[in-house]
C-alpha cells in the first residue's frame, strides 16, 4: 500500500492499521475457529474411539467452553495490537519479507528454523510465566482450564497472549538484522502448524497411538498427554517438542508411562489381518506420523499450491 495524491498520511496510516486488523480477525480468528472446530467435530463423530483415549475423567463443562472462547476472542485482538510492530517494521523497512515466489529448499529451511526457535522461545517464557512473581498476573487464566478442550488454545489473559504474539516481531526482526528476508509461505505454514499443534495439545483425548513414545524419533514430538499432564500436575513446559524438558529436568517423571496407558494402538483392519500384532502397531505408527506431518505442513494441499521460482 502507497500513499496516493490525495491522500494524506494520517489516512494513508488509519488505512494502513485498519487493514492491518482486519486481516489479524480474518487470518487469527479464522484458523483458531477452523482448527478447534474441526477437532471438536472429529472428536464428536468418532467418540468412541475418542472415550477410550480420554486422558483425564473429569469433562469440561459448559462454562469451561464459554471462557475459553470468549478469551481465545480477546487474544485475537490482542495479537492485532502487538503484531503492529511487524507492520511497522515493515514499512520503514527494518523488518524484510519475501512475498514473491520462492523455492521449495528455502521455505523448508525457513519453516524449520522458525519452528526450533519458537519452541525454544515457548518453553522459557512458558516457565517464566509459572513463576510466582509471573503466574498470577499472566498465566493463571489459561490454567483454570484444568480438563482442557481444543477451544482453549488461545484462552490468555492479555499479558500471557501479548507475550506469545511479540515472538513473531522479535524473530523478523534479529532475522532481518542477518539479512534473511523471510517467505510468506514459510510463515503461513509455520502458524498453520502452531494452532493444529495447539488445538491438539489441548484435546483433552490422546491423540497420538500407542508406541509414539517408544520410537526414538517420534518420542521427541511432544503428544497431547505431554501438555494435559502440564495442565493437571504441572511439568512439561514445551510445544512441539520434548527436548527441552527432558534437558531442563522439567518433565513429568511419569510422562511415558500416562502416555502408554492413555494411548491405543490405530486399528487398521485390513492389516491387522495380514500382520503380526507388532508389525500392525507399527504400521500404525508409520500412518499416524505421516498424517501429522501432512498436518505439520498446512495440509495435504500445500505443496500444490506453493509457487516455485
Amino acid at each position: 500500500m502507497t500513499v496516493s495524491a490525495n491522500q494524506s498520511a494520517l489516512e494513508y496510516t488509519a488505512a494502513l492499521v485498519g487493514q492491518h486488523f482486519f486481516n489479524v480477525l480474518y487470518f487469527d480468528l479464522g484458523r483458531y475457529l477452523i482448527a478447534a472446530g474441526v477437532l471438536t467435530a472429529i472428536l464428536f463423530v468418532f467418540r468412541k474411539w475418542a472415550n477410550a483415549r480420554k486422558i483425564q475423567t473429569r469433562t469440561a463443562g459448559r462454562k469451561d467452553y464459554v471462557r475459553e472462547t470468549l478469551s481465545s476472542l480477546r487474544t485475537v485482538f490482542v495479537f492485532g495490537v502487538t503484531t503492529l510492530a511487524t507492520l511497522i517494521g515493515k514499512e520503514t523497512g527494518i523488518i524484510k519479507l519475501s512475498l514473491e515466489s520462492t523455492t521449495l529448499i528455502t521455505v523448508a529451511w525457513q519453516f524449520a528454523l522458525i519452528l526450533v526457535v519458537h519452541d525454544a522461545y515457548f518453553y522459557w517464557i512458558h516457565r517464566a510465566m509459572h513463576s510466582k512473581r509471573l503466574f498470577k498476573a499472566t498465566h493463571l487464566h489459561h490454567h483454570k482450564s484444568r480438563t482442557p478442550t481444543p477451544w482453549a488454545a488461545y484462552s490468555f489473559s492479555t499479558w500471557e497472549a501479548a507475550a506469545e504474539a511479540a515472538f513473531m516481531p522479535l524473530f523478523l526482526l534479529v532475522t532481518s538484522l542477518f539479512g534473511v528476508a523471510y517467505a510468506g509461505f514459510a510463515l503461513m505454514l509455520f502458524l498453520w502448524n502452531m494452532i493444529i499443534r495447539n488445538v491438539m495439545a489441548h484435546a483433552g483425548h490422546e491423540l497420538f497411538p500407542a508406541g509414539w513414545v517408544d520410537t526414538p524419533i517420534l518420542r521427541w514430538i511432544s503428544t497431547t498427554t505431554h501438555h494435559d499432564l502440564h495442565h493437571a500436575q504441572g511439568y512439561n513446559y514445551g510445544f512441539y517438542f520434548t527436548w527441552w524438558d527432558k534437558w531442563m529436568g522439567t518433565e513429568h517423571p511419569r510422562y511415558a508411562e500416562e502416555f502408554r496407558k492413555n494411548a491405543q494402538p490405530l486399528r487398521l483392519p485390513n492389516l491387522a489381518r495380514l500382520l503380526p500384532k507388532t508389525s500392525a502397531e507399527k504400521a500404525s505408527i508409520l500412518v499416524t506420523a505421516i498424517l501429522a506431518s501432512s498436518m505439520t505442513l498446512g495440509g495435504p494441499t500445500a505443496l500444490m499450491t506453493l509457487p516455485v521460482a
